[in-house]
Order: C-alpha cells, then sequence, then structure tokens
C-alpha cells in the first residue's frame, strides 16, 4: 500500500461552462477576495422548512456575502421564493445567490473571493474543501456526516453547528 493523500479532482472543463456557472462566476468575481460563504448540503439531504428559515437567518443576520445552493426532493413542488422566509431575497439584495437544484461546489471553493463553506460534510465536499483551503462550517445531516464533521473539527479545519430539537 502506498499512501497517496486525498485524491481530489480538478473541475471537469464542462462543469466550468453553462449558464448557471456563469453567472455564479461573474457574481463570484464582483466580491472580495475570501468574503463569501458557499452554503451547499449536497445532493441527497434537504433542509426541513424550519432549517431552511434557520440558515436564512443565520445568512441574513451575518452580513457576509454568500452563494446558497438550494435544493428541494424532486416531488415536492416549491419555488426558493417559497421556501425562504418572506422578503428574505430583499433584504440581502446583491451579498446573497440563491441558486436552485445545482453548481459545482468544486468550481466555487477554488474560487479566491470564497473564504467559508457550510456543508453537510459529505466526503467529497470536505475533501474539496480541504483541497482548497476554505474553512467548514459543519452542518451534517446523515451517513459518514456526523464522523466527517468531528474529524474536520479535530484536525480544525472546520466547527460543528451544535443542534438539538429546537
Amino acid at each position: 500500500m502506498i499512501p497517496t493523500g486525498p485524491l481530489v479532482q480538478e473541475p471537469e472543463e464542462e462543469e466550468e461552462e453553462g449558464e448557471d456557472n456563469d453567472e455564479i462566476m461573474d457574481w463570484l468575481n464582483k466580491k472580495e477576495t475570501s468574503s463569501t460563504v458557499l452554503v451547499t448540503f449536497g445532493s441527497e439531504s434537504f433542509l426541513s422548512r424550519e432549517e431552511t428559515s434557520e440558515v436564512a437567518k443565520g445568512l441574513e443576520l451575518s452580513m457576509v456575502n454568500f452563494i446558497w445552493v438550494l435544493r428541494f426532493p424532486f416531488e415536492e413542488k416549491i419555488s426558493i421564493e417559497e421556501a425562504l422566509p418572506n422578503g428574505f431575497l430583499e433584504r440581502v439584495g446583491d451579498r446573497g445567490l440563491v441558486v436552485e437544484k445545482w453548481a459545482s461546489h468544486a468550481r466555487i471553493l477554488e474560487h479566491q473571493n470564497v473564504g467559508g463553506f457550510v456543508s453537510h460534510c459529505g466526503w467529497g465536499s470536505t475533501m474539496d474543501a480541504m483541497e482548497f483551503g476554505v474553512p467548514i462550517v459543519a452542518i451534517p445531516m446523515n451517513s459518514d456526516q456526523p464522523v466527517n464533521a468531528r474529524l474536520v473539527e479535530e484536525i480544525g479545519v472546520g466547527l460543528e453547528v451544535n443542534r438539538d430539537e429546537n
């Protein structure tokens, strides 16, 4: 066995193309170095309405720039405007960019203007953040994520959010 370290792929060329990624990169290019937080919880975990509201409140109160990739279960027919608190998008204005469904988190994390990552701590997301030197705020949901979140905190590359029934 030969230890090789983390195996993280470079973002694919085709991931760089596309209207959504172009819009995100154009928006991100207008921000200052390390001034923006990426918020995403992967492709298999979904926030409850209450959790969505709490994340929105935290982003609004933080006063930092953010890109929030917001996903819903396939069977749930809901728009971003319906999912977010009333007036949220207007209040955050150009400080926030909410993207529905998918965005290349690796492409975003490697950008110099990203300084933090709010993540479910799935293994791929965790490795990408560590590869690009972006600190993690861990909000694990299930599977390996709680263990990954503890590891992230233990090695000093992030902090886990303590959650309870409230």
